[in-house]
Order: C-alpha cells, then structure tokens, then sequence
C-alpha cells in the first residue's frame, strides 16, 4: 500500500534564491548535511541550503518505491525502509549522522554490494530539480523506462551538484535478503583474486569481498539453501556483520592511516603490488583504497597504465581531487554543462577547474 508523509516542502525559496542568483549572476554552493564536503574543489559562492526541503514525500512498499526530498536525512530513509523488511540496495555511504538524499545521489558514492547489485544510479527512477533557467521540473518518474534525450535523473547521479539543484528524487528498493551471512579467510592478495574468480564462476551469491592486511572478508546474501551451501564451499571463520557498515562509512583501522586517501577504480584482476602503500581492495578488487604519500601524479599514472582512474579523498593533497577527463569526454562534459547550467552558477569548480 502506498503511503503518505508529513513533510517540509521549501522549493519556493530554494527556487527564488535559483532565479536571483542567475539574475545577478552570483555563484551557487549547493549543500545538504555537508557530510561530502571534502570531496571535490573548494566552491566559492553564497550557500543554497537544501536541508530544509526534507522529508519522505511517498513510499509503496509493494511496488518498491520510495520518493523523498533531497534534504531527508540519509539515516531517517534507511530507518523506514529497515521497518519494511527493504534496504537500498547499493548502500551509499553516509561519512556521519548529516548525510542527506540528495547528497547521497549526487556524490553518486555506493557502498560494498556495488558490484552484485548496481551503483546509486541504477536506482534512480526520477527526480525533481531546479534547472539552469530558474524552473522547478520534474524528470523520469517511479517505474524503469527508456526515454530520448538526456536522462536527466540519471545524469544528476554523481554530478556533485554542478548540473541543477536535486529537490526530490524517487529511487527503487529491493528486500532484504532472507539469510546473510559474512565470513573471513588468512590470505594473500594473489589467491583472494583466484578464489573470488572461482566463486565468481560458481556463481555464489557474494555480495561483498574485502581483503585487507592479509585477509579476505567475504559476505554471502540470498536464500537460505545458497547460502549454507557457500559458506561450506568457501569455509574459514565467522565475522561480524558489522563489518560492512564499517567499511563502507571508513571506520576500519586501515583508514586510520594519517596519509593520503586515494580510491582507485581498475580492473579487479590488478596486480597489487604495483600500488605504492598500504592497499585495501573492496568490491572483487574493482575498488582499491590507497594510503599512500606518493605524488599525485605518479598514482593516476599507475590508476591509468591498469585501464581505470584514481580519486583523492583527502583535501589539499592533490591540487585536483579527480582524474583529468580525455578530450573527448571533457568536450561533451563542457558542452552539457553548457545545455543544463549556461551561466555556470551551480557548484562552479567543484568537479574541475575548467567547468
């Protein structure tokens, strides 16, 4: 049964304070629990406040749907969907209590079961947000489709507020898997990549693989036959559950290190050993957390020799925080930053210095 929500509706302002920044051509800086502050360019410009724009505006649990505001705390939606057996199912992370929804989908950031399930813009059905000529529209809506053009409920998705204001947006929820179980193995990096191949090829219902200092943690999720099937083809020792939410919110130990923190995104077949500094591979080794001191340039050279790209995560220890796009795609990244946003008020810098 759909429900409905009390809940804050202020689009009128951030609407207002939209069209007078484009009248005078001030700069926005777009923020919500500021939970992701660190990552990106700094942003000069006078601050448009989402928090107040919160609340769940619709949910239907049988059709797997939840609408909330963009300010709604990250924690508050999690809290409903826990009530109803369902989850979100790529697991955003929240770096704290502030997170918001619209912070979560434009970081566009997905937490260990990214792999198995799809990231945050998978999940994305359809939005609300207050484009680069003032207007409040309404993009995609609660049901997968294709559409022609731009998906613009899409694109929003890891966008970092440089494309229009996200007021609203409709994601899909799955269940909760019926048995979950996580377990942990003593091994090398070199053979958690040849297991996680063969469980791959077997076809175990994994949805998490972390290997840090010498250990492989595995999470199995699924029905209960598959499960206890799996747990005894893998073996080793019992773990916590609560491991996950630690990795994904980077409260393990490994993130303690006081160097810079690099995530790199390259083929999870890449050899480790190439990384220099203390390695964390999450996701099969798709995702790789670097603490390291070595120069910026010297890591995205490593990131970019193995097919991917690597991130900083720690301000001011690369001059730019993401890897330099190619041409071409810098050409298109330009061209629609020019279509959605043509006086370049919303979050100007944050993602590169030159959009």
């Amino acid at each position: 049964m759909r429900r409905e929500f009390d809940s804050m509706d202020d689009s009128e302002r951030l609407v207002a304070q939209v069209q007078r920044s484009l009248a005078s051509r001030t700069p926005l800086r777009i923020r919500g629990g500021d939970s992701k502050a660190f990552l990106g360019r700094a942003v000069d410009g006078e601050e448009l406040d989402t928090r107040g724009h919160r609340g769940i505006v619709s949910y239907d649990p049988t059709e797997l749907v939840v609408t909330a505001r963009a300010g709604t705390p990250v924690a508050e939606l999690n809290a409903l969907l826990d009530d109803a057996g369902q989850m979100l199912p790529c697991e955003p992370p929240a770096f704290g209590t502030a997170a918001t929804v619209g912070g979560a989908v434009a970081s566009g950031l997905s937490g260990p079961r990214r792999p198995w399930s799809g990231s945050v813009r998978d999940f994305v059905l359809g939005c609300r947000v207050i484009t680069g000529q003032g207007k409040h529209l309404r993009f995609g809506g609660e049901v997968m489709k294709n559409v022609a053009g731009y998906d613009m409920s899409r694109l929003l998705a890891g966008s970092f507020g440089c494309l229009g204001v996200l007021t609203e947006v409709s994601l899909k929820v799955l269940p909760k898997p019926r048995e979950r179980r996580s377990l942990s193995l003593e091994l090398n990096a070199a053979e958690a990549l040849r297991e996680l191949s063969a469980w791959r090829r077997a076809a175990l219902p994994v949805s998490g693989a972390c290997h840090v200092d010498g250990t492989l943690h595995v999470r199995l999720e699924g029905g209960a036959g598959s499960v206890a099937s799996a747990v005894d083809r893998i073996g080793g020792a019992g773990l916590d559950t609560g491991f996950w939410e630690s990795l994904r919110e980077q409260r393990l130990p490994f993130f303690d290190d006081p160097r810079a923190l690099w995530r790199l995104s390259v083929p999870n077949n890449t050899p480790l050993e190439a990384l220099p500094g203390a390695v964390l591979s999450d996701w099969a080794g798709a995702q790789r957390w670097l603490k390291s001191d070595a120069p910026a340039a010297t890591i995205r050279q490593i990131a970019q020799s193995a097919g991917g790209h690597a991130t900083c995560f720690t301000p001011l220890a690369a001059s730019e925080p993401f890897h330099a796009l190619a041409a071409p795609l810098l050409r298109f990244h330009r061209q629609l930053k020019q279509q959605l946003d043509p006086h370049g008020i919303f979050n100007p810098g944050r993602m590169y210095a030159d959009l």
